[in-house]
């Protein structure tokens, strides 16, 4: 299995992003796919998650309303549009997704929102 997430970099707040993570290793299409944050010394967090085929998307409440889940099953890939960013946005960036009962994680990408 492998995630690699793109797209980070610095924004001013009410700007915008739009990260992205390639998939291989594993059947993109059968599985469903989550993107998640970590604040420097504090545990990963869950922000939004899409099934499979992508007709079901969910957000943490944090971030509803502002970001945007979507896949690509052709291209095995998972995007997140982050709009209106607000600092306590910065985080590093994960995707993920649970398979045969374990975990895995990309790399990660890291957002800074600062003026």
């Amino acid at each position: 299995v492998k995630l690699v997430e793109s797209g980070g970099g610095l924004v001013q707040p009410g700007g915008s992003l739009r990260l992205s993570c390639a998939a291989s290793g594993f059947t993109f299409s059968t599985s469903g796919m989550n993107w998640y944050r970590q604040f420097p010394g504090k545990e990963r967090e869950w922000v939004a998650g899409i099934t499979n085929l992508g007709y079901t998307t969910t957000y943490a409440e944090s971030v509803k309303g502002r970001f945007t889940i979507s896949r690509d099953n052709a291209k095995s890939t998972v995007g997140l549009q982050m709009n209106s960013l607000k600092p306590e946005d910065t985080a590093v960036y994960y995707c993920g997704t649970r398979l045969r009962g374990s975990e895995y994680w990309g790399q990660g990408t890291q957002v800074t929102v600062s003026s």
